[in-house]
């Protein structure tokens, strides 16, 4: 007899550790095959815990990018070269989204990732696919490293299985410009984003609400943890709640860490650990997927962390020293000789940085909860 399958799944997959965007891309870093590899030293993955993401096949990704897009894409992998009309259609070959030798092979297998996701979610389990979470991308058009958007594929699948309404929470620190395109109108998916205002893509302003569909929540660089704590009680929980979702999608872009270089935000790790943890009792079916997230050491620390609040397993103070290696092991072009804090290599759980909470903040998510309480 078939040994029931664990509640917490994670997704994961070798190409992560095989293909890079270039040498000099922000995504040059290793971070999925960092998290394996971490979660395997402090034997995390109980028996059956880990699967191995499938590829998406091409007619699974024309549930919402155009049949040319794809086209388009899988072309570019196999001649290694776009033409300057495919450039300027698609957005492919440009410095955020380079021709490389996987560029149609890694985001399908992150789709893929997110797809099995929402099949094991629609059954009832919490999955965790750090591969996924690539908001930026559209129906016919790559975007801000984003080939393909597998936030929008799963929530498409869980309607097909019959999760009919679902709530997408995004805390990267780069608005899901994607995502809410694709759930423009909707009243069946509700987007909630927080994110750093001002930043690329300059879009999701407080007053943007994606057709009825969407809360943003654009924040002030040097977000601290008691913000996001405020932030969590009075927007993502209350948000999710109130619209009654059969399912929850998280991104959890680990970029809002204060240490990534392409955001100025201040949180620590432990606010993605409180926002997986305070979902998961909101609604067992949640998929959590990655997203965002430049500095290594963070990403890895961040969504080992959430791997095991999602299992429900206990974090060490200290690292053992298996798992020490392998934080120890990475390396960085980008800041080769800067000095780097101890912790990065020895602990998993950032200390709490906690702040003051100002008075622009506590306004606008005034106004927010205002906006809630009329729709209800």
């Amino acid at each position: 007899m078939t040994a029931p399958l664990p509640e917490a799944l994670f997704i994961g997959s070798d190409i992560y550790r095989r293909s890079t965007y270039g040498a000099v891309h922000p995504l040059a870093i290793p971070r999925v095959s960092t998290v394996i590899d971490l979660c395997r030293a402090l034997d995390w993955f109980a028996p059956g815990q880990y699967r191995t993401s499938p590829r998406a096949r091409p007619a699974a990704l024309t549930a919402f990018h155009t049949p040319d897009y794809i086209a388009a894409l899988q072309r570019a992998e196999a001649e290694q070269a776009v033409s300057e009309e495919t450039r300027t259609r698609h957005g492919l070959g440009t410095l955020p989204n380079p021709v490389f030798a996987e560029m149609f092979r890694r985001p399908a297998t992150a789709a893929g990732g997110s797809l099995l996701g929402a099949e094991l979610v629609a059954q009832g389990h919490r999955v965790f696919n750090p591969g996924g979470g690539t908001h930026h991308g559209f129906a016919d058009r790559a975007g801000g490293f984003c080939y393909l958007n597998d936030p929008v594929l799963a929530i498409l699948a869980l309607q097909r299985l019959g999760c009919t309404r679902v709530a997408y929470v995004d805390i990267d620190a780069h608005h899901c410009d994607g995502v809410a395109s694709a759930f423009h109108g909707s009243e069946t998916v509700r987007m909630i984003s927080v994110h750093e205002a001002r930043r690329w893509p300059f879009t999701g302003a407080l007053e943007e609400d994606a057709g009825g569909a969407a809360l943003n929540l654009p924040v002030a660089r040097g977000l601290n943890d008691s913000e996001f704590a405020l932030i969590l009680d009075h927007l993502i929980l209350p948000a999710v709640s109130g619209f009654r979702p059969d399912a929850v999608v998280l991104q959890c872009g680990a970029d809002a860490v204060a240490e990534d270089p392409l955001s100025r935000l201040a949180l620590s790790n432990c606010a993605h650990r409180d926002t997986v943890r305070a979902l998961a009792v909101l609604c067992p079916r949640l998929l959590v997927l990655g997203g965002g997230g430049y500095n290594p050491w963070s990403v890895a620390r961040a969504w080992s962390g959430v791997w095991a609040t999602l299992s429900g397993t206990e974090i060490p103070d200290r690292l053992p020293p298996e798992a020490e290696a392998v934080l120890r092991g990475l390396t960085w072009q980008r800041q080769r000789h800067a000095p780097r804090p101890e912790t990065w290599f020895t602990t998993l759980a950032d200390t709490p940085r906690p702040g003051p909470i100002r008075p622009e903040l506590r306004a606008d998510l005034l106004q927010l909860e205002h906006r809630m309480r009329a729709e209800v």
